[in-house]
């Protein structure tokens, strides 16, 4: 699949990693499966999309088929590609879907111009929590993870989001009472059981 020029430009600059400890691009070289642009994450993404739309849980403003994952917020919203028209990339735009809700937020431009006017202001989202800019505008790198190649992914088995946070709390970790677990404590939940 060919992907927008900026996109490549960005993630050649950037690598993996965070804008104000918020906002995760997926990446081709991220350190974990979960993160990973060429990863399950898309796929299963978009399975529960058309999931949603088939039996009317959420509206899904567009097709899933033409929505592509890439990136995603520490509250649980997922970013996409608009992918119309598929073969011209750099004329995809994108959508936002609420964590835990209906509501869907469209950009119109490419995610380099949506970048630039969430985090200078110029445009609010208002799924994003209002402090998002609060401590500045940051780039975290992420820490490279040892990673398995061609790792089989479980699809089926549900994992407690309770027992991992109380697993992670009795480890030291911060996690919130709601909302996405960040997915290095998931790895490390799965690493310590064997997942």
């Amino acid at each position: 699949m060919p992907l927008p020029d900026d996109y490549k430009q960005l993630a050649d600059a950037y690598g993996p990693g965070t804008f104000c400890g918020f906002l995760h691009l997926y990446h081709p070289h991220a350190p974990t499966q979960w993160v990973d642009l060429t990863g399950p994450m898309p796929a299963t993404i978009r399975q529960q999309l058309q999931h949603d739309r088939d039996r009317g849980t959420h509206p899904v403003p567009h097709d899933p088929r033409h929505l592509f994952p890439m990136g995603a917020t520490d509250n649980g919203e997922y970013l996409f590609w608009v992918t119309e028209p598929p073969t011209v990339p750099d004329q995809w735009h994108i959508a936002l879907n609420e964590a835990r809700g209906p509501r869907w937020y469209a950009y119109e431009g490419g995610i380099a111009d949506f970048l630039v006017a969430v985090l200078t202001g110029q445009a609010r989202v208002l799924l994003f929590p209002k402090d998002v800019l609060d401590q500045g505008v940051y780039f975290t790198p992420s820490v490279p993870a040892p990673r398995q190649l061609h790792q089989e992914v479980p699809t089926s088995t549900a994992i407690s989001t309770q027992e991992i946070r109380t697993w992670a709390r009795a480890h030291g970790y911060d996690v919130p009472d709601r909302g996405r677990i960040p997915g290095g404590i998931v790895d490390g939940w799965r690493q310590a059981h064997g997942q």
